[in-house]
This record gives structure tokens, C-alpha cells and sequence, in this order.
């Protein structure tokens, strides 16, 4: 069987802007790359995300309103399912000899030569990691899955270590676009976090700097798609972190959000606050 990603159309009479087709970052489009095991119900696989473009009409929601809690999402649907090139998906290889989109900083981590060469030492080493992290297929291939995972492993102990984010006495939610990652700090004590997280694609970046908190809305729905976006919270135009019913992990960036799985973003949700300020950096790879 041929696994195809699936995409997620925008819903009858709504507009979107003409977008070029998305590139991976490292070799060849990201149709080149699918789920290494087959998507179940609760795995959409959904690549484009229910992000808006404009602004949310900005109102206050009613209790009754607010006292609805998103939706749960499925049992696995964010299992780490890594993405592998289609040929080795139908081949169901054991031992991917083929360099991933993240090759160089897969080695790097490892502490292997950043060739960006796949080697059969190497492809070891990479089954080795993703079989002790539970990440699925574990063949040895860097993708996108394996390297979210380094990132926040290596982000856990102090995300804040290369003092990039701001430190401030109030709450500051950091955005990091170089590791994928996301907290909140105050003072120098993280208070949230980090947690994996996805941003803006080409075109479509998470912009940087300075930004605040100025609409919440637990349950919103996107314009654009006519899908949910659980536990938003914007700041900056129609970018906001939320919650996305899929994988996070795609080597495509999101449509300028920041995307979260349903447990961080809830978490997130009650640690942020209306008119909190958010700071972020970096440069998504492939963006």
C-alpha cells in the first residue's frame, strides 16, 4: 500500500492566498516523505493547518461558551510516527540508506562526523535513538520526528541557556523558530515547558520580536478552513498558539502559527494570560 500525507482543503466558499508548493528542507519535496506506518483514525496526517490569515474578530466569549472544553484528541494521535521517503515506506526497510532532511543535525546530536552523509554506523546510531524514544519506524532515516526529539531533549534542563529569550520580571512566552521549541519564563524561572512545537512555513513565517497576548478563545474555529483551533491565543494578526488534532512533526511549517498538541496547549492556556508578552526568534529550517 502507498502512503500518501493527506492535506486538509479549505472548506466551500472560503478564499486563501496563492502559496507556492512547500519545499523540505534538506532534499526533495515534502511529498517525497510520508507517515512510515500506515495512518490510523486517530493519525489525519493533516500537513496544512487551520491557521488564519487575518486577524480573528476579536469578542468576549460567554460563560456558557467558555465553559466547553475542546474536544480530547484520539488515543495516538500524536504518537512519534517519523516520516520516511515513500520508497522505503513500501519497502518496509530496516535500515534507511538514504540521508534525511535533518542528516547533519541528526549526526551533530549524536556526535557523530556532520557529513550529512548517511553511513550504516550512522543509521545505527539513529535506529538506537529512536528505538529507546519510541519513535516509529525506527529505520534509521532523520527526519523530522527524530530531530523535534533532540531539540527538546536538549531544551529540557534550561531552554534558556544561550539567553536568547528575553528575561524579564513578568511572564514571557519564548518562541524558539532554531529548535522548534516553546516556554514560558518569569524572572529567570521557567513556569511552562519547553514543549515541541511547529511554526510558519515559507511565506508564511512566525514573525519575530516582540509581540502580546490580545484575544483568547478556547474554542475557535478557523476562517479559512473551517476547522478547530482549540485553546487560541493571538499575538500578532491571525497567529496565535493553539492546539492541532495531528502531527506537529511535518517537515512543512505551519500557516504562521504556532501549533501545539492538545495537553500543551491546554496546559499553556491556563499559565497565559490576556496582555502577556511574547518574544520570538530564530528561523525555522526550510523557512
Amino acid at each position: 500500500m502507498l502512503l500518501v500525507a493527506a492535506t486538509v482543503l479549505p472548506a466551500a466558499g472560503t478564499a486563501t492566498a496563492a502559496t507556492p508548493t512547500p519545499q523540505a528542507p534538506g532534499s526533495g519535496p515534502e511529498a517525497e516523505l510520508v507517515p512510515g506506518v500506515a495512518p490510523g483514525p486517530a493519525q489525519p496526517w493533516q500537513i496544512d493547518t487551520p491557521d488564519q490569515v487575518l486577524p480573528p474578530t476579536v469578542y468576549t466569549p460567554s460563560a456558557k461558551e467558555d465553559a466547553v472544553e475542546p474536544r480530547d484528541a484520539p488515543r495516538g494521535t500524536y504518537d512519534l510516527i517519523e516520516y520516511v521517503p515513500l520508497t522505503d515506506a513500501v519497502a518496509k526497510v530496516a535500515c534507511s540508506r538514504q540521508a534525511g532532511p535533518y542528516q547533519r543535525q541528526v549526526e551533530r546530536w549524536l556526535k557523530r562526523k556532520a557529513d550529512g552523509k548517511q553511513s550504516a554506523a550512522d543509521c545505527k546510531a539513529i535506529r538506537a535513538f529512536q528505538k529507546k524514544h519510541k519513535i516509529k519506524p525506527a529505520t534509521g532515516f532523520a527526519g523530522p520526528v527524530t530531530w523535534a526529539q533532540m531539540m527538546l531533549l536538549s531544551a529540557r534542563k534550561n531552554p534558556n541557556a544561550a539567553k536568547k529569550c528575553p528575561i524579564r520580571t513578568y511572564r514571557v512566552a519564548c518562541v524558539d523558530l532554531d529548535r522548534q521549541v516553546t516556554w514560558v519564563q518569569k524572572g529567570g524561572k521557567v513556569v511552562f515547558g519547553p514543549v515541541s512545537m511547529r511554526s510558519g512555513r515559507k511565506g508564511h513565517t512566525t514573525r519575530g520580536g516582540w509581540h502580546t497576548i490580545y484575544w483568547r478563545h478556547k474554542n475557535h474555529w478557523s476562517t479559512l478552513y473551517n476547522s478547530p483551533m482549540p485553546y487560541a491565543q493571538f499575538f500578532d494578526g491571525g497567529q496565535a498558539f493553539h492546539a492541532v488534532y495531528g502531527s506537529i512533526f511535518t517537515t512543512v511549517g505551519s500557516w504562521g502559527c504556532v501549533n501545539l498538541k492538545l495537553a500543551d496547549a491546554r496546559k499553556l492556556w491556563g499559565v497565559l494570560k490576556k496582555g502577556d508578552r511574547v518574544f520570538v526568534w530564530g528561523r525555522r529550517s526550510g523557512s
